[in-house]
């Protein structure tokens, strides 16, 4: 292997290292409970850093095939580091929260965390920080221009809205609505929602008067034997509504 090449390796292994066991929270980064994340969320975070942005999951195997295997695990979808210097307490809410957090979404998903509040459908954490800029650079990951709301994080946690701590990010199962203030919805999304819901409202039905509709149950097999004369099978059916319309 070329030196010049050996040396990249081994800088990705140690950043690797660094971000896996060390402070994957300083990337944005939350670990499962088993310490594993993602090669997807490793690889965005990785893009973000300058000069990072060559990097593949082919740089991932190199490194997951030499003699630096030893100080990682992995399966087809994740990977932790042995070593971890980091702890995650999701037992014990954390006191002394900032009186504002901050969260980035979808620019879809604006309305409706207004209306509804913030809550995981994946079984995760949300994931709140105190700065701006690491709150947007999260929600970059799942939207080019998110929408940064503010989270009253002081006032939910005395209505009894729990916040678990990590590093320098925080984390929360559910935030209500109540607590979350933003720029209003914009039009451009306001008139996606009604279009949808207008050619939702709008599509026919799936049969229509004077349509034909092939029945695959009515195909040649015993079901379709009947007493008496045979009952003739699609493609009869087909032929025959043909020669109508020709005629």
């Amino acid at each position: 292997m070329p030196k010049k090449n050996q040396i990249r390796r081994e800088q990705l292994c140690r950043l690797m290292v660094y971000m896996l066991g060390y402070r994957p929270d300083e990337f944005g980064l939350v670990p499962d409970p088993d310490g594993y994340i993602p090669y997807k969320d490793l690889l965005q975070a990785i893009h973000e850093e300058p000069e990072w942005g060559y990097v593949r999951q082919g740089h991932f195997n190199e490194i997951l095939m030499g003699d630096d295997r030893a100080q990682f695990q992995w399966d087809d979808k994740r990977i932790k580091v042995l070593k971890r210097e980091w702890q995650m307490d999701l037992e014990n809410p954390f006191e002394g929260l900032p009186t504002i957090l901050f969260v980035a979404v979808r620019r879809r998903a604006h309305p409706h965390v207004l209306e509804k509040g913030l809550r995981s459908s994946t079984g995760k954490f949300l994931t709140l920080s105190p700065e701006k800029e690491m709150a947007i650079r999260i929600g970059t990951r799942r939207d080019q221009s998110p929408v940064l709301l503010e989270v009253m994080a002081l006032q939910a946690e005395n209505k009894g809205v729990p916040f678990y701590a990590f590093g320098q990010l925080f984390l929360a199962k559910e935030v209500p609505a109540d607590y979350i203030t933003g720029p209003p919805v914009s039009r451009d999304v306001s008139s996606d929602r009604e279009e949808s819901a207008k050619k939702i409202e709008e599509r026919p039905p799936d049969f229509m008067p004077g349509s034909f509709v092939l029945d695959p149950d009515r195909g040649p097999g015993p079901r379709s034997q009947t007493r008496g004369k045979k009952r003739k099978g699609w493609k009869e059916n087909v032929r025959k509504l043909r020669k109508k319309r020709g005629g």
